[in-house]
């Protein structure tokens, strides 16, 4: 196998699954909102919101539901913890049991940054790999719907799979609320 054929492999993994879907862009995130909060209404429900920063009113528009990785980051917090006091009693309990200064052999306050070190590590370790895997990343060259939408723009994206994707139906909701451009697209 050349190195060609193995970049390109590689290449085909991390490319972003792109989907055919309707846009809408507007200028104002409010008008956005009022937007998003229609389409839900009419029936869409796979559909995204692209923002350049984040804005909390998005998710209760689109119905977005709680992550789960608060309980990944608990989970793992609370396994690191564990491992932390299971690491500091095994190592001066049973591998190598010294009794210095007339301490005992599990002197928990000593241990306390060890224990407290192995939960922080483990815990933001699983947060960021939670969040890599939910995303999707890394995409390799993903679309671009529009390049403004980084700096001042926001738009709405419904996939054509979606249960309500009617084009002209959708361009009537995003025209109504301000839209300044709806189009076919890729995202």
């Amino acid at each position: 196998m050349s190195l060609d054929n193995i970049v390109s492999k590689i290449e085909g993994i991390l490319r972003s699954k792109t989907k055919q879907g309707f846009v809408g862009i507007w200028e104002d995130e409010h008008k956005m909102i009022a937007a998003a909060h229609e389409a839900r209404k009419a029936g869409c429900t796979k559909f995204d919101a692209i923002t350049p920063f984040p804005m909390h009113a998005v998710d209760e528009a689109i119905g977005l539901k709680r992550s789960y990785i608060p309980w990944v980051t608990f989970i793992f917090g609370t396994a690191g913890c564990l491992f932390g006091i299971w690491f500091t009693w095994w190592t001066s309990a049973v591998d190598w049991p010294i009794i210095i200064g007339g301490k005992p052999m599990m002197s928990f306050p000593a241990f306390i940054p060890v224990i407290f070190e192995c939960t922080i590590l483990l815990a933001a370790l699983s947060s960021v790999g939670a969040l890599l895997f939910i995303c999707g990343l890394p995409k390799v060259d993903p679309p671009v719907i529009d390049p403004d939408l980084t700096s001042h723009k926001f738009a709405i994206f419904v996939p054509e799979d979606d249960t309500f994707y009617d084009t002209q139906k959708l361009e009537k909701i995003f025209k109504d609320h301000g839209a300044t451009d709806t189009r076919k697209t890729e995202f």
